[in-house]
């Protein structure tokens, strides 16, 4: 039987459970490899019957089923297939070093069937023919674009210190953090109009009524930012400007914090970033956008060290380098479809497909990183 065949069949059956982390759970690392000897989460605590067991100790064993031919032939009644600790280990290793320990069973389980099945298809000849042949070359494929997708993330993550330090330094204001306090200023006003259109539809005012307030409205909104902003410049408490602006625009419900604490430039929006440059005790211009109206004070402002980040420089280099090679790859060759044949290109929700539809496709997920 052709041992790689039998892998993808078996990885096939368990990898949908054993691949998957658990609810809120994340992906372990798969460059760790487990020691059953090692501490374990509870539900994988060793016992001292696994972690006493032998590397060429069977730990599956299926009566019955006939190791090679010429044993099946001469001893058809009583013949056997032990798969030892160490083979079997070496499997896990090759679909997912981390598997859990009930993971590891499931999947031992499925093996076994697997192999039962695999030897009757090839009692029956299944294992011949142009299909089987094409199958075959397909999953060879598959698996091989997956060894280059892991061959991609192990070279991505070859990164020196030296690469962590040039970064660092040529990219200053990534690590640049402020602490700030903001006001927020509504767009526009809870009138009295809108109000009364929430009591009573039949009531609405026409349109162009409509839109007359809500113009009134927002330059009333603006002109009260203008002047909360000259306040905050003056040095006014911003917790108090805060409550002023929602009392102006009408709302009754409790004013926003102003503190965000400290901030980065990559968790503000794009339009909001040129507070970044502001030096503690400044107050920023008023900001506009599709929300409102926004004032910010920087209290301070501080460089984080290379050592805090350093682990974020990794992951924001690794996916660099990965995205760097696939580029590479994808320009080294270019594919043409024939229209006439497969018709025009339909947007993604259009496609469907059953399982098997397409071959799974070799590109990597980036690593996670942190700020480019």
């Amino acid at each position: 039987m052709t041992r790689y065949g039998l892998v993808c069949l078996v990885a096939s059956l368990a990898w949908s459970q054993a691949a998957s982390p658990g609810p809120g759970g994340t992906q372990a690392n798969p460059s760790v490899k487990p020691s059953l000897t090692q501490a374990a989460a509870p539900n994988q605590a060793p016992t001292a019957s696994n972690t006493e067991v032998p590397p060429d100790a069977a730990v599956i064993t299926i009566q019955g089923l006939c190791a090679s031919p010429a044993e099946e032939k001469a001893h058809a009644a009583d013949c056997k297939t032990v798969i030892t600790r160490s083979q079997f280990e070496a499997m896990v290793d090759a679909l997912r070093p981390n598997m859990p320990r009930p993971a590891r069973r499931q999947f031992a389980n499925s093996y076994a069937n697997a192999l039962v099945m695999s030897n009757r298809a090839e009692e029956m000849g299944l294992d011949k023919g142009p299909e089987f042949e094409e199958r075959m070359r397909l999953q060879r494929i598959q698996v091989l674009s997956q060894e280059l997708n892991k061959a991609l993330q192990d070279k991505a993550s070859q990164i020196s210190e030296q690469q962590i330090q040039d970064y660092y330094h040529a990219n200053p204001d990534k690590f640049v953090q402020v602490d700030v306090v903001r006001i927020y200023v509504p767009k526009m006003k809870r009138s009295a109009t809108e109000a009364a259109a929430k009591d009573d539809d039949d009531k609405k005012p026409g349109a162009a009524a409509e839109q007359k307030s809500a113009e009134e409205s927002a330059q009333a909104m603006k002109e009260e930012a203008d002047k909360l902003r000259e306040r905050a410049v003056a040095g006014g408490d911003f917790a108090k400007l805060q409550a002023e602006a929602f009392e102006a625009a009408g709302i009754k419900s409790n004013a926003p914090n102003v503190s965000l604490g400290k901030l980065r430039q990559a968790a503000l929006p794009t339009s909001h970033a040129s507070i970044m440059q502001l030096k503690a005790g400044q107050v920023s211009p008023v900001i506009a956008d599709q929300s409102g109206y926004f004032i910010y004070k920087v209290k301070s402002v501080d460089t984080l060290p290379l050592d805090q980040v350093k682990e974020e420089i990794k992951g924001t280099l690794r996916s660099q380098h990965l995205q760097e090679e696939m580029h590479s790859l994808q320009e080294s060759a270019t594919s043409t479809l024939n229209e006439a044949y497969f018709g025009p290109e339909l947007p993604p929700h259009a496609l469907s497909g059953g399982p098997g539809a397409s071959l799974p496709a070799g590109k990597p997920s980036p690593p996670p990183s942190g700020p480019k």
